[in-house]
């Protein structure tokens, strides 16, 4: 294995563009990628500080309190992730898709930067948090219309106030008090009253089985797989290179930090990412495609 701490260097930045070259990448992207466009991570160096553990989502559908809670820290935080915009990481990975050099892009994110960046065959893992599901209904409806409706239910609730003087979560909550929260109402599907739930995968809740299936997929017809930006602390992530490692799928990882996947990697680059991508991008430019 090659590892490379600190900023990019010719010689692992030109063994990533050669690997990258060759074509037919997976690229596996974590929250590390959207650091630089602000939003923090959950074991990176921008996560650490977080204080409050995620709700699960038995927390989420067994308690009123706790969707109270819920969605008055979202309904706040949700305009850092709506302000967010792509950085030069997500694309240069756009710029890769467009190049033909890409087999798919499987992302753990869920603040739809990839897709933003110009990225177009983009599995969201966990999901994304510009939708709104009904848990009975199962109709998905547009996260903008849910925050007219929150509005138009608080009118006293400062969200704006509340969002600049706070802090935000990687999973788009803001911190708040239980006296912040208080008399937040939230609002139901207005189709048949059910309980709303972000289109996202909650702590506690299984990925769905096909979409993990097709996360697998892809990996199974990549030449190899570029991880970006995720730690692989946890499972959901991790599966995919052990996959890989299982199928003999040559693995590169570029984060800032050691992964959990470090040891099945033949390249690992501890680096900024959107310098690193950049970089890479602009030595593939430079190559004639491959036909």
């Amino acid at each position: 294995m090659d590892a490379v701490t600190g900023s990019t260097t010719t010689a692992p930045a030109e063994a990533l563009a050669e690997l990258v070259g060759q074509g037919g990448v997976a690229v596996l992207s974590g929250a590390g990628l959207s650091t630089e466009s602000g939003i923090p991570d959950y074991r990176g160096p921008t996560g650490r500080a977080r204080r409050a553990e995620p709700m699960t989502y038995q927390q989420f559908v067994g308690s009123a309190e706790a969707r109270r809670r819920y969605w008055a820290r979202s309904h706040v935080g949700w305009r850092q992730i709506g302000l967010a915009r792509p950085n030069a990481g997500h694309r240069a990975v756009a710029e890769l898709e467009r190049r033909g050099l890409l087999a798919g892009i499987v992302t753990q994110n869920v603040d739809g930067l990839h897709q933003a960046g110009g990225a177009r065959g983009v599995i969201e893992l966990h999901g994304g948090l510009d939708r709104v599901m009904c848990l009975s209904c199962r109709v998905r409806t547009p996260r903008a219309e849910l925050e007219r409706r929150l509005r138009e239910a608080n009118p006293g609730f400062d969200a704006d106030g509340l969002f600049s003087g706070g802090r935000v979560n990687p999973d788009g909550d803001a911190v708040l008090t239980d006296r912040q929260v208080a008399g937040f109402r939230v609002v139901d599907c207005t189709g048949c009253g059910g309980l709303l739930k972000p289109d996202v995968v909650f702590f506690g809740e299984n990925v769905p089985r096909d979409r993990v299936e097709e996360c697998f997929a892809v990996v199974a017809r990549a030449r190899a797989l570029l991880v970006l930006g995720s730690s692989l602390k946890v499972k959901s992530g991790l599966r995919f290179v052990t996959r890989a490692a299982a199928l003999g799928v040559p693995i590169a990882i570029v984060n800032q930090g050691p992964t959990g996947g470090d040891e099945e990697a033949v390249l690992t680059l501890d680096a900024p990412l959107g310098t690193t991508l950049t970089d890479l991008s602009t030595r593939l430019a430079l190559r004639p495609r491959k036909q």
